[in-house]
């Protein structure tokens, strides 16, 4: 198996990124567009997890965003909130291929310590197919703010936001 690194996100990766996205969530299709607009948004929230022919293999996307809410999936945002008070994990996935070596925790361990150090308060996600159990490992736990039911609807019936206080 070749070696597989983390590294910061580039324009280049945006079609591997996409790749993988269709393999890991066929029920939740983001367009390249999407990718690129995170990217373009918070470059220093973006990862990949390249092997040594620079082939995307997984990544993570994440960026400033409000606590208690959750973006629409597969929609441009215009700016990063003035007012975020929470940093969001959008995305995560590994290419089947390679999933179970151990490289999710790397990158998230990575980013708590980054967005920490960057004064953030919390980590906070949308756990879909069925992915809570792997969040509790890592740190995250489920909230029931008011209201967010209405706002899952559409990642799909087993969506739960969670938060990982960094504190």
């Amino acid at each position: 198996m070749p070696a597989l690194n983390w590294r910061a996100m580039r324009e280049s990766d945006l079609d591997g990124v996409v790749l993988v996205a269709q393999k890991s969530f066929p029920d939740h299709p983001e367009e390249r567009a999407c990718f690129a607009n995170r990217l373009d948004l918070n470059p220093n929230g973006c990862f990949v997890l390249a092997d040594d022919q620079d082939t995307v293999k997984g990544y993570l996307v994440s960026y400033p965003w409000m606590r208690n809410m959750a973006p629409a999936l597969n929609v441009l945002i215009d700016a990063i909130p003035a007012d975020a008070d929470s940093y969001y994990l959008h995305d995560l996935a590994i290419d089947p291929d390679v999933r179970g070596g151990g490289h999710t925790r790397t990158v998230i361990e990575k980013l708590a310590e980054q967005v920490k150090a960057d004064g953030w308060p919390r980590v906070s996600l949308v756990a879909v197919n069925n992915a809570t159990g792997f969040w509790n490992r890592n740190g995250f736990e489920v909230q029931n703010p008011e209201g967010m039911a209405e706002k899952l609807a559409s990642y799909g019936d087993d969506a739960r936001y969670m938060e990982r206080p960094l504190v």
